[in-house]
């Protein structure tokens, strides 16, 4: 089963600094059928105007993975982490008991991002934060782990949530495959270009939740830069 969300089906809000897409039901937006996906909570798609960013803020009992696909963001935490990701690169913030954070964009440009929410397997626990560079021809042609709370998954930044987040670059005409566990929840978008997943069709930005498809097979019909989340 492959469910199509086009981009221009998402709900959202333009806050000037902060023009926001979401896949799921979030802030002020509600839709009783885009709740969540198996652990999978939020799925944003941020675009953040420069010298601008959130304020701190506080977050518990969430797994909260930043994608960055064109800029910078930089981090802040109460724990004292700081750090700046660039584009193609991932930060993870594990929010356990509580956390406050902000993410600002200090660059002269546009940051445009996917903030992604996964619920913990249980609540509670340190909070953390991590950053890692994942560079895009390391998975060209294949997705790479780039999150996971997955045994296994060596080399991916860890989250406490039974689920991974991958990602995988390809050219016009390639063709890659992940296997999808049963009673496993995907959601996969491609942050550029355009791509055929077992036979259904999605544009750039556009989502597709997918589950009980045992192999998803995926065909860049133009060059391409996805992003897929395996939840429980």
């Amino acid at each position: 089963m492959i469910d199509i969300r086009p981009f221009n089906t998402l709900g959202g809000a333009n806050h000037g600094w902060l023009d926001a897409k979401h896949h799921f039901s979030f802030a002020d937006y509600h839709d009783p059928k885009r709740m969540s996906w198996g652990a999978l909570r939020v799925w944003n798609d941020d675009k953040i105007a420069p010298n601008s960013g959130f304020p701190p803020h506080p977050h518990a009992n969430m797994e909260i993975i930043t994608y960055v696909r064109t800029g910078a963001i930089t981090h802040q935490d109460s724990l004292g982490n700081q750090g700046r990701t660039e584009a193609g690169d991932v930060q993870v913030m594990s929010a356990g008991s509580g956390i406050r954070h902000a993410e600002y964009n200090v660059e002269n440009e546009d940051t445009t991002l996917f903030q992604i929410w996964i619920l913990p397997t249980k609540a509670g626990g340190e909070p953390s934060w991590g950053a890692k560079p994942f560079p895009k021809g390391d998975r060209s042609g294949k997705f790479v782990t780039l999150a996971s709370g997955i045994d296994g998954d060596e080399g991916a930044l860890p989250i406490r949530a039974d689920g991974r987040v991958a990602g995988a670059t390809l050219k016009a005409g390639e063709t890659t495959e992940y296997q999808l566990g049963e009673g496993r929840y995907a959601y996969l978008v491609p942050a550029t270009g355009a791509i055929e997943v077992n036979g259904v069709k999605a544009n750039a930005r556009d989502g597709l939740a997918i589950r009980d498809e045992a192999t998803i097979r995926v065909t860049a019909l133009e060059d391409s830069e996805l992003v897929l989340v395996d939840a429980a």
